[in-house]
């Protein structure tokens, strides 16, 4: 698979990551909150601090998704292993760390306002652990792309 094809597919996964992350934020969520506020209408009022809460979470995602797109275009364009690429995907390693720690912080707080369930706390600590994942995987591949842009720097000044 040649770079432009590479790139090509890394912007179409991008796209359908973020059209999942629209139709979850801004459909099923607030759709899953009506339906848990009639149906338990003790906990209505805990709907909307849980959907600003959500929605902020979205941020660091959806602003993860244009640094995807920019390795992405940096791929396409022959530039694989750069230091730029490698500083796009450290910054997606600490927005991914913040908005795991943000996300797990959150929960807390809520549960300590009595908002939370413990059971939506540990199923929460899936999507931290998801979180924590992307992190670890962005920050390796970052140091991993350094160390490629390194050697391919040394090698273009040994010709």
């Amino acid at each position: 698979m040649n770079q432009k094809k590479l790139s090509a597919w890394l912007k179409a996964i991008v796209i359908v990551i973020g059209i999942c992350g629209l139709i979850v934020y801004f459909y099923i969520l607030p759709d899953c909150g009506s339906v848990f506020r009639e149906k338990y209408p003790e906990f209505a009022s805990w709907h909307w601090p849980w959907m600003i809460f959500l929605w902020i979470t979205a941020i660091p995602c959806f602003a993860v998704l244009a640094l995807g797109w920019r390795v992405a275009v940096h791929i396409g364009e022959d530039r694989s292993f750069s230091m730029e690429n490698a500083r796009l995907l450290q910054r997606i390693g600490w927005l991914a760390a913040g908005d795991t720690l943000f996300f797990f912080i959150g929960n807390i707080v809520f549960l300590l306002l009595s908002m939370n369930h413990p059971g939506i706390l540990l199923a929460s600590l899936m999507i931290c652990f998801v979180g924590v994942a992307v992190t670890v995987a962005a920050v390796c591949l970052s140091h991993l792309v350094r160390k490629a842009a390194d050697l391919q720097e040394q090698s273009d000044l040994t010709v």
